[in-house]
């Protein structure tokens, strides 16, 4: 019997995971993001890939309290993975991993250091089990995942924290990380950080994303609102009056696109700009 091994270039979760940090990575070096579209050919809603990431993704943040409702719970991810178009998924697959090796070196692609490592590996070994597989790398991968599992969830008011104290901006988003940012974007504001958030956990689902950008610019709109009266330059006040036009805008459009993310990152420093002012 052979031992189930790991390819990370066929890992679905990893892939997924590295192609965000790329996205965030040329979103703020304010890049054409070849990532992004990467990810909206290959992840569409309904494609076998994105079917089978929403498992990796399921596996890696679902919590139980109990050995016996993790075990369920994985068992039931199993069975969903086996209704997958297995075929179809291949051909995804190879598809995707030929863009991979049209758009980066893979050596350097796959390079980075993955958050929860051994979770993908392990998941991956139960999706790709064969009969002439050894069991027992099963079931060491079976164990590995369950003792994932079965840990103490965050409290509901817990949120993925972004270090401050590091040169590196770790950006979390369900359970996807952002590394290695230059040493100028841990000045980053809680608002900004919020919206990149957003932005990676929600870069093939631009509902949601728009959804949330609305709210803010509602937000933003009545702090500049707010804001004006403690200024006493008229030329300043009417520039804020056009930010205002700007914002209205935005919040009509039809799509959300990526230089959006970045104007509303800049809108979130000029506020803070304004209430910095304010202060002294």
């Amino acid at each position: 019997m052979k031992r189930i091994k790991h390819s990370k270039v066929k890992n679905t979760g990893i892939i997924f995971e590295l192609l965000v940090r790329q996205v965030a990575s040329d979103t703020m070096n304010n890049k054409d993001s070849k990532a992004l579209r990467v990810i909206k050919k290959h992840f569409k809603t309904n494609s076998e890939l994105a079917q089978e990431l929403k498992l990796y993704r399921t596996i890696s943040q679902e919590k139980f309290l109990t050995e016996s409702k993790a075990s369920k719970f994985l068992e039931a991810v199993l069975r969903s993975r086996r209704q997958l178009n297995e075929s179809q998924l291949r051909r995804d697959k190879y598809n995707l991993i030929k863009d991979l090796k049209n758009t980066y070196i893979l050596e350097d692609f796959f390079k980075s250091r993955i958050l929860n490592y051994k979770v993908h590996a392990s998941t991956y070994k139960l999706f790709e089990f064969a009969e002439a597989d050894n069991p027992a790398d099963y079931v060491s991968s079976k164990f590995a995942l369950i003792e994932h599992i079965q840990t103490k969830p965050l409290k509901s008011k817990e949120e993925p924290k972004l270090s401050s104290q590091h040169k590196d901006v770790r950006i979390l988003a369900s359970k996807l990380v952002v590394d290695k940012f230059n040493e100028k974007y841990s000045k980053l504001n809680t608002r900004q950080k919020r919206m990149l958030r957003e932005y990676i956990n929600n870069v093939t689902n631009t509902t949601e994303l728009k959804k949330y950008i609305l709210s803010e610019t509602t937000k933003l709109q009545s702090d500049i609102t707010s804001l004006k009266t403690s200024i006493s330059s008229k030329v300043i006040r009417i520039k804020l009056t056009e930010v205002s036009n700007l914002l209205n805008k935005l919040a009509t459009q039809h799509s959300i696109q990526d230089k959006d993310v970045l104007t509303m990152l800049r809108y979130y420093e000029l506020v803070n700009e304004l209430k910095n002012v304010g202060t002294k």
